[in-house]
């Protein structure tokens, strides 16, 4: 069991990073040395923490990060925590320096981990920090509001040369295996077809039929929104080409969408959401997830959270295929 007062905590980011995470590491640094606590943040995720990178963070160290994209404690993928030795060696390290308390901000596969740490007598809370919005237990995730923002100020961009020469333009936007990117970028920019891995059964025929009766009516371009999860989009161009006989061209906006300086409403739900966690273990709560629903920022049990499903909200998708008429 693990012990519920809290004189250590440790914060990491695990995955993909994620606009606004400095936010949440800067909140969390913060307000645990408000209240007395110490500080240690982990570089380089998971594999940091076996590798034990592990300073003392002050408040110095967090100043002018909060505009900064990407973590400055690094992160990466660590296959190695997938395995129960793994996962041991980490809960031991994390007793080694005295670390009583952990937050871990990532994905789903994030929390994966510090629900076994959890388990091992680590107190852990999570925060829901990826640009792909695909955590179940929240309807927000740090960093997706600037990477769609981002991709929607690229496919206006890409939209005025698409124009200027009458082409058919499939433009790829991320989100692994999630099409909420893809979605608010098409409802955005005006999108004539989205195309996302929750409809993975589209029929390319028909968008060919489409784009064949849009140039009959006059219209000078086609903008096709493609989700990562579908991919494939460079032979989807050529495919669209050969069919229609318009110029077509792919554009994969690719890691640009996961850099740059967050937004303000990246900022400030993720310093919220840092400040929360830390609060939460200070409370002697472990084994949460952060999260932010119908207007409030809330706390669900990790097992829960992870059991949770996510899709696509039908009414949305109704609306963007509504307006692309």
């Amino acid at each position: 069991m693990a012990d519920k007062i809290i004189r250590t905590i440790g914060v990491l980011t695990s995955g993909g990073d994620a606009p606004g995470m400095n936010a949440a590491i800067r909140a969390v640094v913060r307000t645990g040395l408000g209240k007395g606590l110490k500080v240690r943040g982990i570089r380089k995720g998971y594999q940091g923490l076996l590798n034990e990178e592990i300073i003392d963070l002050s408040a110095r160290d967090v100043s002018d990060t909060i505009q900064r994209g990407g973590t400055i404690l690094q992160t990466a993928r660590c296959e190695e925590m997938r395995t129960e030795e793994g996962q041991q060696k980490a809960a031991a390290i994390c007793k080694k320096y005295g670390i009583d308390g952990l937050v871990v901000i990532g994905g789903d596969g994030s929390f994966a981990g510090a629900q076994k740490l959890a388990n091992l007598g680590v107190n852990t809370v999570g925060i829901p920090g990826t640009i792909d919005l695909d955590i179940a237990c929240t309807e927000y995730t740090i960093g997706f509001d600037t990477a769609v923002n981002t991709a929607m100020e690229a496919i206006d961009k890409v939209r005025d040369t698409s124009t200027s020469h009458e082409r058919c333009s499939i433009i790829e936007v991320m989100g692994r295996d999630a099409g909420y990117l893809a979605l608010w970028c098409g409802i955005a920019n005006g999108a004539e077809r989205i195309l996302m891995p929750e409809e993975h059964d589209y029929d390319e025929a028909a968008i060919v039929a489409d784009i064949q009766e849009c140039r009959k009516r006059g219209k000078k371009n086609y903008i096709i929104i493609n989700a990562e999860g579908i991919g494939d989009s460079i032979n989807m161009a050529k495919r669209i080409e050969e069919a229609t006989g318009m110029e077509t061209r792919a554009t994969i906006i690719g890691h640009m969408q996961r850099g740059g300086s967050p937004t303000c409403k990246d900022r400030v739900y993720a310093s919220i959401m840092g400040a929360m966690a830390v609060d939460l273990l200070v409370a002697g709560k472990s084994n949460r997830v952060v999260g932010y629903k119908h207007g409030q920022y809330v706390d669900f049990d990790i097992d829960e959270a992870l059991g949770m499903k996510k899709g696509i909200p039908q009414y949305q998708y109704d609306v963007a295929k509504a307006l692309a008429l």
